[in-house]
């Protein structure tokens, strides 16, 4: 079954809330918090989210280890692009638990397998960009325009996604008084996994965000995307104004 990232679901809420009690510093509580998600979980995706943040709680390098490796279990058994993105740093982490056990031709063995995947960006899309803007069939979107999310910030890239919804999203936020649209989009050169929130607060990419140098050529554009409530829009907006981190450009 093909499952998309979704943070209404409530093991990715639970470790929302998990996260929340890590930022107020209280590592315990987050810790019961994650487990319990673990403990709840019924699907593969939500078993590899939840052990993701049960294993950076535990304290012994070896259970740090059985952790890492279920998670990698339930990456590899889902297998699709929402979760491959976590391979180059579950590898590495891996790695060096076995380093730490003394384990050296273990830890190499990992390396060279986060290195291998750190550059595999399997996702054939179909790929879409949110926006304000009437754009036409054959139109291209390039990079250089000024930053929905930082006004003085004028951007190096061309971001997308393979998720409609996130789309949508972006298109809800987008600057301007157009009306919301969601273009189906074909990248017209290499593109990157979107570093502002590739491996930040969850495992790999799952939002499966991309970045491109390159224009993006318009093939399409959709209507049919589940829109966020104004009351909704609002609190993305609060968030993202109160974000004080630095924009990867």
């Amino acid at each position: 079954m093909k499952m998309e990232f979704n943070p209404n679901n409530n093991i990715v809420k639970l470790c929302i809330q998990g996260m929340d009690l890590e930022g107020k510093n209280k590592p315990e509580e987050a810790s019961g918090i994650f487990l319990q998600a673990w403990n709840e979980a019924t699907n593969d995706f939500e078993k590899f989210t939840a052990a993701y943040y049960v294993a950076r709680h535990q304290k012994n390098i070896s259970d740090k280890l059985k952790w890492l490796e279920t998670v990698l279990h339930y990456a590899l058994k889902k297998n699709n692009d929402s979760v491959k993105t976590a391979l180059p740093s579950l590898y590495s982490n891996i790695a060096k638990c076995y380093e730490d056990l003394g384990y050296p031709d273990k830890a190499k063995e990992n390396y060279q397998l986060s290195i291998s995947f750190k550059h595999k960006l399997s996702d054939k899309g179909p790929f879409y960009h949110g926006t304000r803007a009437d754009l036409q069939i054959g139109d291209l979107l390039t990079a250089g325009s000024q930053s929905n999310y930082k006004q003085e910030l004028i951007m190096n890239h061309i971001y997308f996604a393979a998720l409609m919804n996130g789309a949508g999203l972006a298109a809800a936020l987008a600057k301007g008084d157009g009306r919301e649209r969601v273009y189906i989009v074909e990248p017209t050169g290499d593109f990157e996994n979107d570093p502002n929130v590739t491996d930040k607060k969850f495992p790999g990419n799952p939002t499966r965000s991309y970045r491109s140098q390159a224009p993006l050529k318009i093939v399409g554009e959709v209507t049919d995307w589940v829109r966020q409530t104004p009351e909704e829009v609002q609190k993305w907006r609060e968030k993202l104004a109160n974000n004080n981190g630095d924009i990867i450009n």
